[in-house]
């Protein structure tokens, strides 16, 4: 059953998702994400406005809540980066450094990093969010594809990947850490990269699909963002709430993981608006490409938490 939540201020709660080049980079189902954090704010009664940025589309980072933007082909993605450094650059970093979750997947990872040099043609530069590049070896070289396991936050992402890139951090955070799959580069077992609310992957669209702990995750940064000052003023003044509710009808638990992850590593603050939703088809999911990839133990761990 869906649940209507109210702010303290008794507003209806609402994130603005902008979607970069949602027509330029949409390889492998990457629209799954923003269609999962859609169902995932519906089903607790959040609105979720989805707005769309292409070419030419400034980026006025007051007016989103989050970020979101996909994967491409080579061909797509050198318009799309000068487009980046030269139109939305500013508006990006702004909001990038105002700690707003932005999700950056293949293409769009690479682009948040220094530099991206393809296969054939001149390398294209990137905003430098990351500190990492990517290099494409040659269409000869062995790509990256297929079902990827890390680990991340004393638990597991799945995903999909397929790129002929590699890429190398230099001072930048890991996602995670690659179990099963190529990862970043296929050598040092690094997937991803952080840098402060910000994550690149090489997992595409079954990504949130398949996580539903890590599509929490980027709901519960957006919502602190912009409401939690309130929220944790609200929690303040009444400690003493019992099973987590206030008379505001704020549903006030520590940690929206569904049993499968320990909240302390999810969750740097105690007040959040999220509340479970039955997630038994996803962490099914989930398990199941942890067993094709043979990392039994980690399949059954999902399915010992999800039962209990």
């Amino acid at each position: 059953m869906t649940q209507s939540f109210k702010s303290p201020f008794n507003q209806s709660l609402t994130l603005t998702l902008g979607h970069l080049y949602p027509d330029q980079l949409n390889l492998y189902g990457d629209r799954g994400n923003i269609l999962t954090l859609r169902r995932r704010c519906q089903m607790r009664g959040i609105e979720l406005r989805v707005v769309g940025l292409g070419m030419g589309d400034a980026l006025a980072p007051d007016e989103y809540d989050l970020l979101f933007i996909g994967g491409g082909q080579d061909k797509e993605q050198a318009p799309v980066a000068q487009d980046l450094y030269e139109v939305k650059g500013i508006g990006l970093w702004a909001a990038i450094e105002d700690d707003m979750p932005v999700l950056a997947v293949c293409g769009g990872y690479q682009l948040l990093a220094h530099y991206y040099r393809p296969a054939e043609g001149p390398d294209m530069r990137g905003l430098g969010v990351f500190d990492a590049w990517t290099i494409h070896r040659g269409w000869r070289s062995q790509r990256c594809v297929g079902d990827i396991a890390i680990s991340w936050n004393g638990s597991t992402l799945v995903g999909f990947e397929n790129h002929g890139g590699q890429t190398y951090l230099g001072t930048a955070k890991p996602l995670g850490r690659v179990l099963k799959g190529y990862g970043n580069n296929a050598e040092d077992h690094s997937e991803g990269a952080i840098y402060r609310n910000t994550f690149g992957t090489y997992m595409h669209g079954s990504l949130l699909p398949k996580n539903p702990h890590f599509a929490d995750y980027l709901l519960d940064l957006a919502l602190r963002r912009k409401y939690g000052a309130r929220l944790d003023m609200l929690s303040t003044e009444e400690p003493e709430a019992s099973n987590g509710a206030n008379h505001s009808g704020l549903s006030l638990i520590s940690g929206s993981t569904n049993g499968i992850v320990p909240t302390a590593t999810l969750v740097q603050k105690s007040t959040i608006l999220l509340t479970q939703l039955d997630d038994k088809l996803e962490w099914e999911a989930h398990a199941s490409i942890l067993e094709r990839l043979g990392l039994h133990s980690e399949a059954a761990a999902v399915l010992r938490r999800l039962k209990g």
